[in-house]
């Protein structure tokens, strides 16, 4: 630090609002600015005597420590980035369990969010231009080449998905079991006629969709896939294609999803379980209220936030350079929107059939 830099705290007495500096300690202790900034930096040297009576006069003066310009000094933030989607419910459990993780290891993080506007690739450019000493993204959407262009060099840990990139660790779940075990789940409740409506182009879609077809496979039933999306919308767009295939259940590409499909097909009368069946992905909060109940897989989100917490601090402070990869096993949570499948042909599916044209 300069001798004239400012540090935070109360106004230097008898000069009005003035920012203390560690010249205006110096002078109250009688040492130098040196053997000030030696001492409130915990820095080996300074006697003890002396160290005692420069930490006196610093808080009888009103000393905070200005964080900002030691991180700069040291070339260390201490700043964890994250990009998130701030409509995504799943992503808002993800970022809580990363703070609370990112206080008790005594990093801050700093939130960049991913929308129409400010897409991925500007959401992660702004967090190495802030600074952050490691990205944690949220399942990420860009490809390899992307990634390595927008990291730039900076360390990062995704979230949700396999990549295969340098300085690039993964914590997610496995994405085939899981599609796999509510296939399963369907199968086992007598459903054959079992539709998947996806969740776009992007990479993850894909790997739930390429599970879903080999667990029919694997039953000896024939895929039927539905074009969906991520959110509410996409759900309730997907109610009119699905209606036109005689269907028992749905499992789609995530609670989001199942929720807009669900409040649709129950607008048009359709009884869920009774007339269909319909399964999520994620496990967020929404997925348990009483008036949704949905069947879904829990991916074990909390403990894929903490672990890509310890893992981006152990990148930072062990300096570890070899890539981390660690798959959690999925779990079935079945609840009220599964059930076994109808005896007889559907009237209410018919008539809501009829009502979407």
């Amino acid at each position: 630090m300069a001798p004239s830099e400012p540090v935070r705290g109360g106004a230097v007495p008898g000069q009005g609002r003035r920012r203390l500096t560690l010249q205006d300690i110096a002078d109250a202790a009688g040492v130098s600015p040196g053997l000030v900034s030696m001492v409130l930096r915990g820095r080996p040297g300074p006697n003890a005597d002396t160290a005692a009576r420069v930490t006196e006069v610093a808080q009888r003066l009103g000393y905070r420590a200005n964080r900002t310009a030691s991180q700069l000094a040291s070339r260390r933030t201490r700043l964890l980035g994250v990009t998130m989607t701030p409509g995504n419910p799943y992503h808002g459990e993800l970022v809580e369990e990363i703070l609370q993780r990112t206080h008790e290891r005594g990093y801050e993080v700093l939130l960049s969010p991913v929308t129409r506007t400010h897409e991925e690739l500007s959401s992660i450019q702004t967090l190495v231009d802030s600074r952050c000493e490691v990205v944690v993204l949220l399942n990420s959407t860009l490809t390899t080449q992307q990634l390595t262009t927008a990291l730039d060099g900076v360390p990062a840990v995704c979230v949700g998905r396999p990549l295969d990139v340098p300085d690039v660790d993964v914590v997610r779940t496995d994405d085939i079991t899981a599609m796999g075990l509510l296939v399963d789940h369907l199968v086992g409740l007598g459903h054959t006629s079992i539709a998947h409506v996806d969740g776009g182009g992007d990479y993850l879609p894909e790997v739930r969709r390429l599970g879903y077809e080999e667990a029919m496979h694997r039953h000896g039933l024939t895929p039927l896939v539905l074009p969906g999306g991520e959110t509410e919308q996409h759900g309730a767009e997907a109610a009119a294609d699905l209606l036109r295939h005689d269907v028992t259940a749905a499992v789609t590409y995530n609670d989001l999803c199942a929720v807009g499909l669900m409040d649709r097909l129950q607008k048009l009368g359709v009884r869920i379980p009774d007339d269909l069946s319909v399964t999520g992905f994620d496990d967020d909060r929404l997925s348990g209220l009483h008036g949704i109940d949905l069947t879904t897989i829990d991916p074990s989100k909390l403990e894929q936030a903490r672990l890509a917490v310890d893992w981006a601090v152990q990148r930072i402070e062990e300096e570890r350079s070899e890539r981390a990869v660690h798959d959690f096993p999925p779990r079935l949570v079945v609840r009220g929107s599964s059930g076994p499948v109808p005896q007889r042909r559907s009237r209410r599916m018919a008539a809501a059939r009829a009502a979407e044209g």
